[in-house]
């Protein structure tokens, strides 16, 4: 029998703001494309059909700032964005080497993206990298199969004068650039954020989890947000995502008797404790630090002897979480908007992957359900926005012709349901069935991804979101 149709969704509530849609209505899926949507198509016509009765189908989701290295994340990080619906990712920090590596062994067939870390000793020399190092490093970086740079200023970080030189950089390179504010001068706090957003001088910027610069440390948390926003609203050069969950994460690894990142001595101050590798060993015992443990094919939260042991026996160089998000700014950078009635923060990100906090559905639904956002608002910042800040024209919308990258969503129990992308299956019901995976590079990082057997796909950021405003 020769079908029209590789996969047929029916009968699912598809909802799609880029082509104005909330209707019941049937998706058909071939040669991993969207060929049509309308009610009522013939499931005799599909090689396979799922009745979607009572869910929502949506373009993928795509989670503008996850961990999948070996580095942060880890081995699981593919499989835990999977299970939560996530078809697309951007990879906050790499290494370059080891996002690649990690998608070839253990990719369940979803999209991933890179930007490579800027860290004093590691990928530069000092604190203060000069031009001509730094783009040595972003050749390196594009070359390799990644989008541009992160500068980890809330954990390592660099001088203004050198984090504003990599901005401008990575600018008239049309690379990504992203930034965890925090610099020599100002740590990771609405300070630091008002900082960053000056050393943008007008170029254009990720600013990552912009909750994270709301938690009170400074001023009252909700002052804090109210600053921040504003910042937005008059710096459209911008871009920025924030995540709903409590939970931060952050590197356990000590060295000298002391944690290696600034934002763990922070988090351990914060709950009373000493910045000091005992303090953190008291922290853990304590249940305040939450060391991030795979155990059963994921990673997940420990606290106690356990989490003690296991964070002995790595060295300490493990990821540990803290609850330090309040919840008042959480929801109000999720809702802000500006007069024109787009949103001041354009996503939803989770900061998650293989550190267990990929709450995007579970918890941005909640919202749908207060009534704090739409349904086509949800899709808006949780897809259509952060496809096209990564350049991806033929994604985070239902148009005909577009890639078949799909999620669906179970609104009763505010989860992922089924998941496709390019048309396949790579998660249905909890289990993960994809395999190997696409990586989001440049033209220059073509090779690289190909030879780690992978799929590239190719994008101009200067014709993207990032760089259009």
């Amino acid at each position: 029998m020769s079908y029209h149709y590789d996969i047929l969704l029916k009968n699912g509530l598809v909802v799609d703001p880029v082509t104005n849609r909330e209707e019941i209505a049937d998706i058909a899926i071939a040669g991993g494309k969207i060929v049509e949507i309308m009610p009522g198509l013939s499931a005799e016509k599909a090689q396979e059909a799922f009745d979607l009765k009572g869910h929502m189908v949506m373009p993928g989701i795509v989670d503008l700032h996850a961990h999948a290295s070996a580095w942060l994340g880890g081995r699981f990080g593919h499989k835990m964005m999977a299970q939560v619906g996530v078809t697309t990712a951007l990879d906050m920090s790499g290494p370059i080497d080891s996002v690649l590596d990690i998608a070839s062994e253990y990719g369940v067939g979803m999209n991933i993206a890179c930007i490579q870390y800027v860290r004093p000793g590691h990928t530069v020399r000092d604190t203060n990298p000069g031009e001509k190092e730094l783009e040595t490093l972003l050749e390196q970086c594009l070359t390799q199969g990644g989008l541009g740079f992160k500068m980890l200023g809330g954990h390592y970080p660099l001088t203004p004068e050198a984090t504003a030189r990599a901005i401008e950089i990575v600018n008239k390179n049309k690379a990504y650039v992203a930034f965890h504010a925090g610099s020599l001068n100002k740590g990771s706090n609405i300070e630091g954020f008002l900082e960053a957003v000056e050393l943008a001088q007008g170029n254009s910027l990720h600013m990552a989890h912009i909750n994270s610069y709301c938690r009170g440390s400074v001023r009252p948390c909700l002052v804090e947000t109210e600053e921040a926003i504003a910042a937005l609203e008059k710096n459209p050069n911008i871009r920025s995502e924030a995540y709903l969950s409590p939970m931060n994460g952050t590197s356990a690894k000590c060295s000298g008797g002391t944690p290696e990142s600034l934002v763990t001595h922070k988090c351990l101050n914060t709950g009373g404790f000493e910045a000091t590798e005992a303090g953190l060993e008291a922290a853990i015992l304590a249940g305040w630090a939450q060391i991030n443990l795979e155990k059963g094919g994921e990673v997940v939260l420990a606290i106690g002897q356990e989490a003690l042991e296991y964070w002995r026996s790595k060295g300490t160089e493990t990821t540990v979480s803290f609850s330090v998000n309040p919840p008042e700014p959480r929801l109000r950078l999720a809702v802000a908007k500006r007069q024109s009635g787009e949103f001041v923060v354009d996503c939803i990100g989770t900061d998650g992957g293989g550190i267990p906090r990929n709450v995007i559905a579970e918890m941005g639904l909640s919202l749908v359900r207060l009534q704090a956002l739409t349904l086509k608002e949800f899709v808006q910042k949780i897809s259509c926005t952060p496809a096209r800040i990564l350049g991806l024209k033929n994604k985070g919308h239902f148009t005909l012709g577009a890639d078949a990258d799909i999620t669906v969503l179970d609104l009763e129990r505010q989860r992922a349901y089924m998941s496709l992308v390019n048309g396949k299956v790579i998660m249905y019901k909890g289990y993960v069935c994809g395999k190997g995976g696409n990586v989001i590079a440049t033209a220059q990082g073509e090779a690289a991804v190909r030879a780690k057997g992978l799929n590239p796909v190719i994008v101009d950021l200067a014709d993207s979101k990032f760089y259009q405003r």
